[in-house]
């Protein structure tokens, strides 16, 4: 199954442990080297599809200054579907390298 590159990440972001809404913004901007820059409703609507999917589960909710806060971690089944997509997108990319005659590690 080809993730959507914005859940990718998210996937990603939660595979070293829970986080709330707000943390997986800021690692996925991470982990995109600033590249992605989720808003609020573009990551909910893919939590709610990837908790949908059974992906994602909601782990903890708490209040925090009066802000509700939930906490996403992710399922067997997130963890499995976010390897298969990890070994898909390395053979993709070593395809690419063929293709373009690059070393790995190297920019074109």
């Amino acid at each position: 199954m080809a993730l959507r590159e914005q859940s990718y990440l998210a996937l990603l972001a939660l595979s070293d442990g829970p986080l709330h809404g707000y943390g997986v913004i800021k690692a996925v901007q991470e982990l995109s080297e600033g590249r992605i820059r989720l808003g609020a409703g573009t990551l909910y609507g893919a939590l709610d599809r990837l908790t949908t999917e059974g992906m994602v589960t909601v782990v903890k909710e708490e209040v925090v200054d009066g802000r509700h806060r939930r906490y996403y971690g992710l399922t067997g089944q997130g963890r499995e579907v976010l390897a298969e997509e990890t070994v898909r997108l390395t053979r993709l990319a070593a395809t690419a390298q063929r293709r373009l005659r690059l070393q790995p590690g190297m920019g074109a």
